[in-house]
């Protein structure tokens, strides 16, 4: 199993993965065909053949561009939330929480998570040799999550647990190249760690570099991802949150102190 990131609109991340035992691939949450186009026919020369899509979730920079996918590499197979059905173009094959599908020797399992959208998917990907990966769409971003649409912060922080749960070496996909800016907000509420200050300049070279930061790994996520660390004392008291308050409470702190964060 091989993932290759797309970059697409100012800060999209689409995928590419790859079966190379059966030559196949999937691409996960097109925002538009001109983004993927090139590294798409680049596989297809290479003699892989593009099967499917899959959705993490109805936004429109998430699955804009499934119409034009499908329409000019053929393909057939549009994969998301069953019960998300309406709102996203094209499915065929419908899925729920714990259900599992395979591209090739790629065992997928499905994951509801709830919260960004109430329709939100994660797609749990497991082949033999290759580490785990998970794409989250724009439920966990790279040190970070994303607004609570239409969600609340119970059904997020339900959702971000479980994903947390997930195997160290898992290799995290999410949705928007947003990193640098979250691990300054990481920094902001736990100043005196240490593996968030070296996940920031981490991700700064990296970007500095003109490469991608996804592909971390829940291991490291659950070391300076605040919304997997509701329960730090540090963040607690950078938030004002008393320390007998819930998990839920301090999360939710969070992400309302996120949503008007300036990095500086």
């Amino acid at each position: 199993m091989r993932v290759l990131p797309v970059p697409c609109l100012s800060d999209n991340y689409a995928y590419l993965v790859v079966c190379d035992a059966t030559r196949t691939a999937a691409l996960v949450d097109p925002s538009n065909l001109a983004g993927v186009e090139a590294p798409a026919r680049a596989l297809l020369a290479e003699g892989f053949a593009l099967r499917e899509v899959w959705a993490t979730h109805h936004h429109l920079d998430h699955v804009g561009g499934v119409d034009d996918v499908c329409d000019t590499f053929g393909v057939e197979v549009v994969v998301g939330l069953e019960a998300d059905r309406a709102r996203l173009p094209r499915l065929t094959l419908g899925l729920a929480d714990g259900d599992t599908h395979t591209l090739g020797d790629i065992r997928v399992r499905v994951m509801f998570v709830p919260g960004h959208t109430l329709g939100a998917l994660a797609y749990v990907c497991e082949a033999e040799g290759a580490a785990p990966a998970v794409f989250t769409g724009d439920t966990l971003f790279i040190a970070g999550c994303g607004r609570m649409f239409e969600g609340t912060p119970a059904q997020m922080h339900a959702s971000l647990s479980r994903l947390a749960a997930l195997p160290a070496e898992t290799r995290v996909y999410c949705g928007h190249e947003y990193t640098v800016a979250n691990l300054a907000f990481a920094a902001h509420l736990e100043p005196s760690s240490e593996a968030i200050a070296q996940a920031r300049a981490e991700a700064v070279a990296a970007r500095g570099r003109g490469e991608p930061t996804v592909g971390s790994t829940m291991g490291r996520e659950r070391l300076h991802n605040p919304f997997l660390r509701a329960s730090s004392p540090e963040l607690r008291a950078t938030l004002g949150v008393p320390g007998d308050a819930s998990d839920v409470d301090a999360f939710a702190a969070a992400r309302k102190a996120k949503d008007t964060f300036v990095a500086r």
